[in-house]
C-alpha cells in the first residue's frame, strides 16, 4: 500500500481529471449489487488491500439491501486522481486512504468528502534489507541505519528499489534520499516487479534495499529488516522539512462525501464502524498474492466466517 506526508504530486488540470475519471468510471466493473438504490461509486487504489476491502464492502452491500445501496462502482486510480475526482464530487468514497501519507490530498478535497473511520491503524513503513545480509560475513554484516547506507552503496548495487511511481511514497522516498544525502538511485516499478526483484535477491542471498510498508504478504514470506531511523517522523518533514526523517507508520482510513448519508444513510453508517484487524488483512493479502487466489472468492470467504463482525459494520441489533 500502501503511501508518509512529503511533496504534493504533480498538479492536474481540472478538465485532464474530468476526462480521465470520466473514461474510468465508464471502463469500470460494478462491484456489487444491493437494494434499489443509487450507485456507489468507489476509489480503488491499485494495491490489493484496497481491492479486498472493496470487495469485503460490495460483498456486504449484496447481502444487506438495508444499506441502501443499489451497486458499488469502483474506480481503480492512483491517489492523486481520485482526490481531485473526489474534491469535484466525481467520487462518493475512497478506502485505503493511507494517512498520514495522504493527509494533503484529503485537506484539498475537505468540502467534499470527509476522512470518517479509520480501517485499521499502526502499519509499519520504511526501507528494508533482507535479514541474512546483516549477518556477521555478510555484504551488509553491521547496516542497522538509513545513515549508514552511503558506506553500503557498493554491495547494494547504488539502488534503493521502490514501488509504483503512483504511490505519494515515491515522491517521499526521493526526498529522503535527497535528505540523507544518500548516493542512491531510486528505482520505481509496478510493485509487482518490485517483489520479483527483491524474491530474486532473495533466493540468490543477494544484499538488496527495498521499500516496503505493511500490511503486505511479503512479511508472511521472508524475513527482512527494517533500517532504523536516527530522526522521528515529523508532520512537516516531507512537505516544508528536508525529508531526513522516519517514515510514520500509518493508518488506512474510509473517506466518503457527506451526501452519501443522505442517499445511502445506512451505508454511510457502516463506514463509520468499518474494521479490519491488521494480520487478517496481511493474512488475506498472502492468499490474494502468493497463493493466487481470486480476490472477490477471499473476501466472500471472509465475511461467511466472520458473521458476528460482519453484524458490527451493518448495526445489526444496535
Amino acid at each position: 500500500m500502501a503511501d508518509p506526508p512529503v511533496a504534493v504530486p504533480r498538479t492536474r488540470t481540472v478538465r485532464l481529471v474530468t476526462a480521465l475519471l470520466a473514461v474510468l468510471l465508464a471502463a469500470s466493473g460494478c462491484a456489487a449489487a444491493g437494494a434499489d438504490g443509487p450507485t456507489v461509486r468507489l476509489a480503488q487504489f491499485p494495491w490489493s488491500a484496497a481491492k479486498l476491502t472493496n470487495a469485503i464492502l460490495g460483498e456486504v452491500v449484496a447481502a444487506h439491501p438495508e444499506l441502501g445501496v443499489g451497486r458499488l462502482k469502483t474506480i481503480q486510480v492512483g491517489p492523486a486522481t481520485a482526490w481531485a475526482g473526489a474534491q469535484r464530487g466525481d467520487v462518493d468514497a475512497l478506502t485505503e486512504v493511507a494517512m498520514p501519507n495522504q493527509s494533503e490530498l484529503a485537506a484539498k478535497a475537505a468540502e467534499r468528502i470527509e476522512l470518517v473511520h479509520p480501517t485499521y491503524e499502526g502499519a509499519e513503513q520504511g526501507w528494508y534489507v533482507p535479514s541474512y545480509a546483516v549477518e556477521p560475513g555478510q555484504p551488509l554484516a553491521g547496516l542497522t541505519s538509513v545513515t549508514q547506507l552511503n558506506d553500503y552503496a557498493d554491495a547494494l548495487g547504488n539502488r534503493l528499489v521502490d514501488s509504483d511511481p503512483s504511490f505519494l511514497t515515491t515522491e517521499y522516498n526521493a526526498k529522503r534520499l535527497a535528505g540523507y544525502r544518500l548516493d542512491l538511485e531510486q528505482v520505481t516499478s509496478s510493485e509487482a516487479a518490485q517483489i520479483a526483484e527483491l524474491r530474486r535477491a532473495y533466493e540468490r542471498r543477494q544484499p538488496i534495499l527495498v521499500y516496503l510498508y505493511r500490511p503486505h504478504y511479503i512479511f508472511e514470506e521472508l524475513a527482512l529488516t527494517k533500517l532504523t531511523e536516527p530522526t522521528p517522523a515529523r508532520d512537516d518533514c516531507y512537505t516544508t522539512g528536508d525529508g531526513a526523517c522516519a517514515m510514520p507508520a500509518y493508518s488506512a482510513w474510509t473517506a466518503a462525501s457527506p451526501e452519501l448519508a443522505r442517499t445511502s444513510p445506512g451505508f454511510a453508517a457502516m463506514l463509520r464502524r468499518f474494521e479490519l484487524p491488521l494480520p487478517d488483512v496481511e493474512q488475506m493479502l498472502q492468499r490474494v498474492d502468493v497463493d493466487n487466489q481470486d480476490v472477490e472468492v477471499v473476501a466472500r470467504e471472509y465475511v461467511a466466517a466472520h458473521p458476528d463482525r460482519v453484524r458490527q459494520w451493518v448495526g445489526a441489533g444496535a
